[in-house]
C-alpha cells in the first residue's frame, strides 16, 4: 500500500514538473495534478492493460514504442476527464509519456536499492 501511495505522489510531482518544461502540457495546481495522476493510473489499469494485451504481438518488432503511444493515449484521455489538466495534442502527450516512463524507471530502481 505504501508503494502505491508513493507511486501516486511521485506521478503527481512528475506531472507538475513536466507541465513546467513541456509546451502544450498544462496543470493548474496540485489538486488537478493529484486527480490527473489518479486518472492516468486508473485508465492505464483498465484500458491500458487491454490495449497492451491486444497489441502484444507488435511489441517486439517496434521495440516497445507502441507502449509510449498507449500511455500517451491514456494521458490524453485523462486530460479530457480532469479539469485543470490539459494536454494539447499527441506530441506533448508522447513526450510526457516518455518522461513519465523514464521517471518510473528511476523510481523503481531507487525502491529496489532502498
Amino acid at each position: 500500500m505504501f508503494a502505491l501511495v508513493m507511486q501516486w505522489l511521485l506521478s503527481t510531482l512528475a506531472l507538475l514538473a513536466i507541465s513546467k518544461f513541456l509546451p502544450g502540457y498544462y496543470v493548474e495546481g496540485i489538486m488537478p495534478a493529484v486527480i490527473a495522476a489518479l486518472a492516468i493510473g486508473l485508465l492505464n489499469a483498465l484500458f491500458g492493460t487491454v490495449m497492451k494485451v491486444v497489441t502484444f504481438r507488435y511489441f517486439v518488432p517496434i521495440l516497445g514504442a507502441l507502449l509510449l503511444g498507449i500511455n500517451a493515449v491514456m494521458i490524453l484521455m485523462a486530460s479530457r476527464l480532469v479539469n485543470g489538466f490539459d494536454v494539447h495534442g499527441l506530441n506533448p502527450a508522447l513526450w510526457g509519456a516518455a518522461v513519465m516512463a523514464v521517471l518510473g524507471l528511476v523510481m523503481r530502481a531507487a525502491w529496489k536499492e532502498a
